[in-house]
């Protein structure tokens, strides 16, 4: 397809270069012609312009290009004088009108920009200053606000970050931060000794941010505030247990007969001796007073301690409530807080208004420097002064007028200059269309011959006589497919995608038809082999093994197995059901087998006392469990007329269909294995068929006196007892074992036997366990001894003095006997 394509693109291609080279001859004639018409236009125009020079011409025309070059000099001076004007009306003066006005003028301003860059270096200083200000206002209130809000949380006056640190310790070590309080959460002034207060707190305040850590928590205390950064300063007391001790007498002016301790608190003792030998000091109300005690106070907070070593530290007011640390509330530390705390917001107010006036200020100094550095830039007034070229201007428009008025020659000959001109133009705008035609037609005749070259190497290869033929074929094809359309250079490539899609649709129709025949035998076959699965294992379900397939169809044509078909199917049928059958018998000879045992079983209990004038009875009821019922009247319908039925409908069709159901549940149905695996292996099981209960009946009269199916609301001796019988019936049916029959090695270990039960269900136990023939290996603590003897042999000590060796020692029950009589005589 692809080389009739090309071939009849090489014929168009042919025609359409021949067209286009007779073409770019006719257009090189119309360039040439507009040539011609161009030069004459310019040889018009340079006639014209040399009449005009002859008659002054050339004045004019130098007086219309100085008129233009001072009439764009003027403008620009304009616009820098009047730039030049706002700059210095801004600064409050007008524009110089001469040249030693406008040097006064510089001068004047190079000292105001020195006095402007003082004033700027001035108020900057003091914005540096004030915003530091503002800044640690800002963070002192910031600080404010968190211990307010702190404080509101809690009742105590201890400072925020002292109480965050003992939040952290406390969380570290998940115990209550009521465990371990602060001192001055414990401490207070007593109220008619208030005016001791300031003294009182400058004097305890370190005391009072100790942290008071009971003797119990001390070694985790102390290994936490090891390895942990604290930020911070923290001082812990470790508090042991009080051994009572009198506190020491107290001065009768002491500071501690001034405070209160916390009534409740745990650590009132403590803190009782704790401030009488540390603040047994003397508060002075006189100067005499003060200087005459070895420990003493005064209000003002000077503190005189023994080695006459004296303090005051007046670094904060005595009487700054905002830094007090004592009482058991803070309601007067968060008033004295929010009074500050407003004064601090009244005064960041005022600094913001004052920084906002600085900078403000600063603004307009920055904005007239701003302004004089722009002045810089006009250095000379004649860059300013555009009235002289204004008036020059001027006298060169009145000279033009006065010699284009003086000459109707000129008017003339400048009307033919014009006309000449716009002559010209027109000529050169035709000769350039021209041009642009033949540069246009060239370019289509080059694509042309560079598209044949390509065409022609394609068709390098094929030898067009020989695929006449095929061309005539395809000429008919292209006629049926496009019709009448009209084929050219440029539409070969989509016609032949056209022709190419109808041939491609043709191809897609007849392997559609291909596939759906070869889908019908693929069918066909897979039927045949899951209908034939054994005969057709070797044989793939593929249209290329056909021959494999017609030779099976052979062999049976010459074999004749169809006339054979009805025979074999009655003898699958008849040995198929037989089997089943057999599989039904084998299940109710197990059953039997099942009820045959709990028979034996329950005459070796019928001889044990279950209580007194009871035993008990093991039942074997008919399961209700559908799936068992269902297979069991499946086997049933299977099987009856099969064993004892007559003629062939024992054999029939519909009968295999029933067997054919369950043996296919057996093996395990596609998507169903793993169901149908369980389901075979509960059906099949002859012990499911069964529900196991006890019946506890009356030796007297055989009447039942309660039935167990669970141990559900029975005391603990009963269940015991119940357990060891349903224990001794498992042992002897999966021993085979009958009452007074030994025929096999049964042996039986139980080990930490009888250790919580109940004497009367041990004894119970082992009397049925001896019943049953069993041979017992009994592990057991000594206090079950006198239980179990009389049903042993024999007996094994087994001592282990320290724990690490054990020793074992074997005695016969007689002698064990004669031992322990010995022992106790």
């Amino acid at each position: 397809l692809s080389p009739y394509f090309e071939a009849l693109k090489l014929d168009l291609l042919n025609k359409r270069i021949e067209r286009l080279g007779e073409e770019l001859a006719r257009q090189g004639v119309r360039v040439e012609r507009a040539e011609e018409r161009r030069d004459r236009e310019r040889r018009e125009v340079e006639d014209v312009r040399r009449d005009l020079a002859e008659n002054g011409g050339d004045r004019l025309e130098r007086l219309a290009m100085d008129i233009r070059r001072l009439e764009e000099e003027r403008e620009r001076r304009a616009g820098k004088a009047r730039r030049y004007a706002d700059l210095v009306g801004v600064l409050g003066e007008t524009p110089a009108a001469d040249d030693a006005g406008f040097l006064a003028q510089k001068r004047r301003f190079a000292d105001l920009a020195g006095e402007l860059r003082s004033e700027d270096d001035r108020l900057q200083n003091a914005l540096v200053e004030q915003r530091v200000a503002f800044s640690q206002g800002r963070q002192e209130r910031d600080e404010l606000r968190a211990e307010i809000r702190s404080l509101r949380a809690r009742r105590s006056n201890i400072p925020a970050e002292q109480v965050a640190m003992r939040t952290a310790l406390c969380r570290a070590l998940q115990a209550g931060e009521e465990d371990m309080p602060f001192a001055g959460e414990l401490l207070e002034v007593r109220e008619d000794e208030r005016d001791w207060e300031g003294a009182a707190e400058r004097l305890l305040r370190n005391f009072g941010l100790s942290l008071l850590v009971p003797d119990a928590h001390y070694a985790r205390v102390a290994a936490w505030v090891d390895k942990t950064d604290l930020k911070g300063r923290l001082v812990y007391f470790r508090v042991r247990e009080s051994r009572r001790r009198e506190p020491p007498s107290l001065h009768p002016d002491s500071l501690v007969r001034k405070l209160s301790i916390k009534p409740d608190s745990e650590f009132y003792a403590w803190l009782e001796l704790e401030l009488a030998h540390r603040f047994d000091v003397a508060c002075c109300a006189t100067g005499e007073q003060f200087r005459r005690e070895p420990r003493a106070v005064t209000r003002a907070g000077q503190i005189k301690m023994p080695g006459e070593r004296h303090e005051k530290d007046d670094r904060h007011r005595i009487d700054d409530r905002a830094r007090f640390v004592l009482g058991w509330t803070n309601v007067e530390k968060i008033a004295t807080l929010e009074s500050g705390a407003r004064r601090l917001e009244a005064r960041l107010g005022e600094q913001g208004n004052d920084i906002a006036e600085a900078e403000k200020s600063r603004r307009i100094v920055q904005e007239r420097l701003d302004n004089l550095l722009r002045l810089d830039e006009y250095t000379d007034f004649k860059e300013l002064d555009w009235s002289a070229l204004a008036t020059e201007v001027a006298r060169l428009h009145d000279e033009k007028r006065q010699l284009e008025t003086a000459s109707d020659v000129l008017g003339k000959l400048n009307a033919r200059l014009a006309e000449a001109n716009e002559a010209l133009a027109s000529a050169e705008a035709a000769l350039e269309a021209r041009r642009d035609e033949r540069s246009r037609t060239g370019q289509r005749q080059s694509d042309a011959l560079a598209l044949r070259e390509r065409t022609q190497a394609a068709l390098r290869d094929v030898d067009r006589e020989s695929l006449q033929s095929e061309f005539e074929q395809l000429d008919e094809m292209r006629s049926t497919v496009l019709g009448e359309a009209a084929l050219t250079v440029e539409s070969c490539d989509n016609r032949q995608q056209d022709v190419r899609e109808w041939l491609q649709k043709r191809i897609d129709a007849g392997k559609s038809r291909l596939d759906r025949l070869r889908d019908k035998i693929h069918q066909a076959m897979m039927t045949f082999k899951e209908a034939f699965k054994l005969e057709t294992a070797e044989i793939d379900a593929n249209v290329d093994a056909a021959a494999e397939y017609a030779d099976m169809l052979g062999r049976l044509q010459a074999d004749a197995l169809p006339e054979f078909e009805a025979r074999f199917k009655r003898l699958l049928n008849e040995n198929t059901i037989r089997e089943i059958a057999n599989f039904h018998f084998q299940l109710n000879r197990e059953r039997e087998v099942i009820r045959d045992r709990i028979g034996r079983i329950n005459e070796s209990l019928y001889r044990i006392p279950y209580n007194p004038g009871r035993y008990i009875r093991l039942e074997a009821q008919r399961t209700q469990d559908a799936e068992i019922r269902d297979f069991r009247t499946d086997l049933r319908a299977c099987t009856d007329d099969a064993l004892s039925g007559s003629g062939d409908d024992r054999y029939s069709e519909a009968r295999f269909l029933q067997v054919q159901r369950i043996i296919e549940r057996f093996r395990g149905r596609e998507g169903m294995a793993e169901q149908d695996r369980r389901w075979t292996g509960k059906v099949t099981d002859v012990r499911s068929w069964f529900t196991f209960a006890a019946s506890e009946r009356w030796r007297e009269d055989d009447t039942e006196h309660e039935h167990y199916s669970d141990s559900g609301g029975k005391s603990g001796g009963q269940k015991e007892k119940l357990a060891y019988t349903i224990l001794a019936a498992s042992l002897a049916y999966q021993f085979g074992l009958e009452s007074g029959r030994v025929r096999s090695f049964r042996f039986v270990v139980i080990d930490e036997a009888f250790g919580r039960g109940s004497d009367e269900s041990t004894q119970y136990a082992l009397r049925l366990f001896s019943e049953l023939d069993l041979q017992l290996l009994i592990v057991t603590p000594l206090q079950k001894i006198h239980i179990i003897e009389p049903f042993v042999a024999s007996v094994g000590f087994v001592h282990n003095e320290d724990g690490r060796t054990s020793r074992l020692r074997n005695l016969s029950i007689e002698e064990y006997r004669e031992e322990r009589a010995r022992a106790a005589g």
